[in-house]
């Protein structure tokens, strides 16, 4: 008997498993088998199929990049996509960038810029973005100039952190609207955990890097979002708004699709 088993186990091992299906479009496909990139002299290669690939687009990290670049790489993509996104941008930058774009919209409590119009709306969709506090904004808002552009309404809800947990109870109404939560905090990271033990929508936490001593710059938020005892709570790295701004994007494209077929 043992080795009847053996030999069906061996022999079940051995088989090959099916192919997983193609998912992108014959369309996709011969738009991001042409020119993947764009160079721009040795410092950037813009990638203009992400958004086919992924339905996010590129978008610039500006952080410890000259205005001369951060500039140089908003006109290539522009003169490509007819959009462009910046984040992370330092504050003494954004007067360089606004003398090149002048009808740019700049969002200094963000660290971002949008430059092009937004794109048409997905559908009746919204996105909660909530926040513990007011110092938590920065990269809430930076998720929202993200939604926004991609054509997402945005529903904020700040400042009902679990120190006075009635104010998020009072805000209940607006974050029942909402497809999906993203919900923001440092400290001990907790209001993604009452959020998602509250509500039914996807809950996207967002730990922030705000907090005394051991708040060790946003790792006990993160730690205690990862370790969350609410199911199902999906976790992006510290600050990190524009991830946070990706997730929700890419739920509400299948909803959309769904609703469409």
């Amino acid at each position: 008997m043992r080795n009847s088993r053996t030999r069906s186990s061996t022999a079940g091992r051995s088989k090959k498993l099916p192919a997983p299906p193609r998912r992108l479009s014959p369309k996709i496909v011969q738009r991001i088998s042409g020119p993947l990139f764009h160079n721009i002299e040795e410092y950037a290669k813009l990638d203009l199929s992400r958004q086919e690939r992924t339905s996010i687009p590129e978008v610039i990290y500006c952080e410890n990049k000259s205005a001369e670049h951060i500039i140089a790489i908003a006109k290539a993509l522009y003169a490509k996509r007819r959009l462009v996104l910046g984040t992370r941008c330092p504050i003494e930058l954004l007067p360089q960038l606004q003398k090149a774009f002048p009808k740019g919209l700049f969002i200094p409590d963000a660290q971002s810029f949008r430059i092009g119009d937004p794109l048409p709306p997905i559908g009746n969709r919204c996105v909660g973005i909530a926040s513990a506090g007011t110092t938590d904004i920065r990269p809430c808002e930076e998720a929202a100039l993200v939604l926004e552009s991609l054509g997402v309404e945005v529903e904020r809800v700040y400042d009902i952190g679990v120190a006075g947990i009635h104010r998020a109870l009072a805000n209940g109404q607006k974050l029942s609207r909402c497809d999906v939560l993203i919900v923001a905090a440092g400290m001990e990271g907790a209001l993604p955990s009452v959020i998602a033990g509250l509500y039914p929508q996807p809950v996207i936490a967002l730990p922030t890097s705000i907090g005394y001593g051991t708040a060790l710059s946003g790792f006990t938020a993160l730690f205690a979002m990862l370790t969350s005892c609410a199911p199902g709570v999906t976790v992006v790295n510290i600050d990190n708004g524009v991830g946070a701004a990706a997730a929700a994007f890419k739920i509400l494209s299948l909803k959309a699709q769904s609703s469409a077929r």
